[in-house]
């Protein structure tokens, strides 16, 4: 397992935490530690799921990830 957290630009309230929660959680091989207001910090199997899925499914609740300069 792998360990990152990703920033998430345009969160602002429990509604958006709550909705990359269950986004997050729907995949298979992540395990959400913590998502806050900006940021969610989750520990992944590269094997099951890539980092740029997880991307992809914060994306999809109309959020924009970031890490690492990425």
């Amino acid at each position: 397992m792998e360990r990152v957290t990703v920033q998430i630009d345009g969160m602002s309230c429990g509604h958006c935490v709550a909705a990359v929660g269950r986004a997050l959680r729907a995949l298979p091989g992540v395990d959400v530690e913590q998502v806050a207001v900006g940021s969610a910090t989750i520990a992944y199997d590269p094997g099951a799921v890539s980092l740029d899925r997880i991307h992809a499914a914060v994306r999809a609740e109309g959020y924009a990830p970031r890490d690492n300069g990425r």
